[in-house]
C-alpha cells in the first residue's frame, strides 16, 4: 500500500481534529461527542420548535381537534427539515460523522410521542346514548 492510497484513506476518516464542518455548524463545540439527549435539547431550543412548543400549549389549553392536526403537520414539517432534508447540502450528515452531532432519533421519538397524546387529548368525546 502506498503512501497515496493511505494518505486517501485517512483522509475520508471522521476524526474531530479535521471537524472542518462543525466550525461552522456549531463554532462553540468543544471536542466531546454529543449524546441523543443533548441534541434534541439543541433542536428543541430553535426558534421555531420554541414556536410550535407554545403552539402545543395553546393547542392543548382549549382541545381544539383541528388546530392539533395543524400543529402535528407543522411538528412533522420541523422534523423532516431539520434532520432528513439537509437546507445546508449534506452539512447535517457531515456533521454527524464529525460527532459535533448528535442522532436526532430522541428528538423525533419526542415529537411522536407528543403528537400522539395531543391528537387523543384533543379527540371528540363520544356521547352515550341511553
Amino acid at each position: 500500500m502506498g503512501p497515496v492510497r493511505r494518505g486517501l484513506i485517512l483522509a475520508l476518516l471522521p476524526l474531530p481534529a479535521w471537524a472542518s464542518v462543525c466550525d461552522k455548524a456549531r463554532p462553540n463545540w468543544d471536542g466531546t461527542p454529543v449524546s441523543a439527549w443533548s441534541e434534541a435539547a439543541a433542536l428543541f431550543s430553535s426558534p421555531l420548535a420554541l414556536f410550535l412548543l407554545a403552539a402545543t400549549i395553546i393547542t392543548l389549553r382549549f382541545r381544539n381537534h383541528w388546530a392539533a392536526l395543524a400543529v402535528c403537520v407543522a411538528w412533522s414539517f420541523l422534523a423532516s427539515s431539520l434532520t432528513f432534508f439537509s437546507p445546508a447540502g449534506g452539512q447535517r450528515a457531515a456533521s454527524v460523522a464529525e460527532g459535533c452531532a448528535g442522532p436526532a432519533t430522541v428528538f423525533i421519538g419526542m415529537i411522536g410521542i407528543l403528537c400522539v397524546v395531543m391528537i387523543l387529548y384533543t379527540s371528540p368525546k363520544k356521547e352515550k346514548s341511553s
